[in-house]
């Protein structure tokens, strides 16, 4: 009779298990639909998150219109005490729209002042982790002095190479 009564304990776990999983499962699928209803309506996030999903105005004031003016890729030779023989640069100017064809008029000097700039500068502030955010702010600098007030909105560098 000892046996009879030791398998049948571990059968009904077996069965209860089963039945707890599955209503584990269903309660989850039960909670997660519920919440996606409601931050898609509204609920929870209130009632500016939905108008917003659901095409209203955002809060975000509209970007401003603007224009880029490429720099043409520049070499630049470092020195003869320099471990890195050159630097190869090219960047792109943020400017006005309205402004964009009196910029690419001076490009000339823009070129001339940046050159002039990157050849004065040592190897070892181009080396430095934060020496390129001073170097693009140095450049912008002289780049605003070269064109008219507020032409030039930014300098966004994308190449900056040492070989």
């Amino acid at each position: 009779m000892a046996d009879e009564t030791g398998p049948e304990p571990t059968q009904e776990k077996k069965k209860g298990g089963k039945k707890g999983l599955i209503i584990g499962i269903m309660g989850a699928l039960l909670a997660g639909g519920g919440g996606f209803y409601a931050s898609y309506e509204g609920l929870i996030l209130g009632p500016d998150a939905a108008a917003s999903e659901h095409g209203a105005e955002s809060d975000f004031p509209p970007l401003p219109e603007i224009a880029f003016v490429a720099l043409e890729p520049m070499v630049v030779s470092l020195g003869g005490s320099a471990n890195a023989r050159f630097l190869r640069f090219s960047a792109q100017l943020d400017v006005t729209p309205e402004s964009k064809e009196a910029v690419v008029m001076v490009l000339p000097r823009i070129v001339d002042v940046l050159n002039t700039y990157l050849r004065a500068v040592s190897e070892d502030e181009l080396g430095k982790p934060a020496g390129l955010e001073r170097l693009r702010a140095q450049m912008l600098r002289r780049i605003q002095v070269v064109t008219e007030k507020g032409q030039v909105r930014d300098l966004l560098i994308t190449e900056f190479v040492l070989g």
